[in-house]
C-alpha cells in the first residue's frame, strides 16, 4: 500500500476563532470547507503542499453550534473533539491536534495496525459538498472518536468511493489554490515511540520523524510570517 501526508487537524473552539488565529499565527486567511452532518463539525481549509508532500493540507475543524446530527449518530465525534481537555485546551487558543494518513488500501492499512494490536476503528464513509462536486472519501473512526497516542497516530483516510477509478480526483488539493504556505516537516515524540515507529512502518508511512519523549507533535510550516512551528503538546 502507499501512505503518505494526507492533512493536518487544527482544533478550534469556533470556527470564527480557527480563523483569526490563523490570520494572526500564519498569515493567512483559510479557504472555503465544508460541513460534516455526521459528526455535526465543519471546517476551514489551505494548501500546504510541497513535492514531498502532494496532498498536504492544513484543516481547521470546530463544532458546528447549528448542527443537528442524524439520530443514527451514535459514536462520538472524530479527533476526540467531544473530549473535556481537549475542549479546555483549544478553549485557550486553536491547537494542532493530529494528523491524517492517505493509503491506497485502506483495509490492508487497518489490518496492519491490528496486526500490531492497535484498533484504528471501522472504516466510515463521508462526504460533503465543494466548489468543485462532491468530495467522498472513507476515514478511519473509533466509536469512542480517541485519536491515540495523543493524536500522533494517525486516522486512516482513503478518497473517492470504495470502486472509484480515479480516487484522488475530488481530493480537496485540487480546488485549493496555492497558499503561501507549505510543510516543512512533521516530527513526533512519544513516550511510546518504539511501537509507534513500528506502526508507521506497518502501514508504509515515512518521512516522519520519531523519537522518545514527552507526547508531542511539531509540524514545521514557511508561511507568510516565516517560519512558524504547530505543536500539540500532548494534548
Amino acid at each position: 500500500m502507499k501512505t503518505q501526508i494526507d492533512h493536518l487537524v487544527v482544533v478550534a473552539q469556533t470556527l470564527e476563532l480557527g480563523v483569526q488565529w490563523c490570520e494572526a499565527t500564519i498569515g493567512i486567511t483559510p479557504g472555503p470547507g465544508g460541513e460534516h452532518a455526521q459528526y455535526g463539525t465543519h471546517n476551514r481549509l489551505f494548501k500546504i503542499a510541497t513535492p514531498a508532500n502532494p496532498l498536504a493540507y492544513l484543516e481547521i475543524i470546530a463544532i458546528n453550534p447549528e448542527a443537528k446530527r442524524p439520530a443514527s449518530a451514535t459514536a462520538k465525534r472524530w479527533f476526540d473533539m467531544d473530549d473535556p481537555a481537549l475542549q479546555a485546551a483549544v478553549a485557550i487558543e486553536p491547537r494542532l491536534v493530529h494528523f491524517v494518513a492517505n493509503t491506497s488500501d485502506i483495509q490492508a492499512a487497518r489490518a496492519a495496525l491490528k496486526a500490531q494490536g492497535i484498533d484504528r476503528g471501522p472504516v466510515v464513509q463521508a462526504s460533503r459538498h465543494s466548489r468543485k462536486g462532491v468530495l467522498q472519501w472513507q476515514i478511519s473512526v473509533r466509536e469512542d472518536g480517541q485519536r491515540l497516542f495523543n493524536g500522533a497516530l494517525p486516522s486512516l483516510i482513503q478518497w473517492g468511493k470504495p470502486d472509484a477509478a480515479e480516487p484522488l480526483r475530488l481530493h480537496p488539493r485540487n480546488s485549493l489554490p496555492r497558499s503561501g504556505v507549505t510543510l516543512q516537516g512533521i516530527a513526533v515524540t512519544h513516550p511510546t515511540a518504539v511501537k509507534l515507529q513500528a506502526a508507521f512502518d506497518a502501514i508504509g508511512l515515512a518521512g516522519i520523524a520519531v523519537e522518545t519523549g514527552p507526547a508531542n507533535i511539531t509540524a514545521t510550516l514557511h508561511t507568510p510570517k516565516g517560519i512558524v512551528e504547530l505543536q500539540s503538546h500532548g494534548v
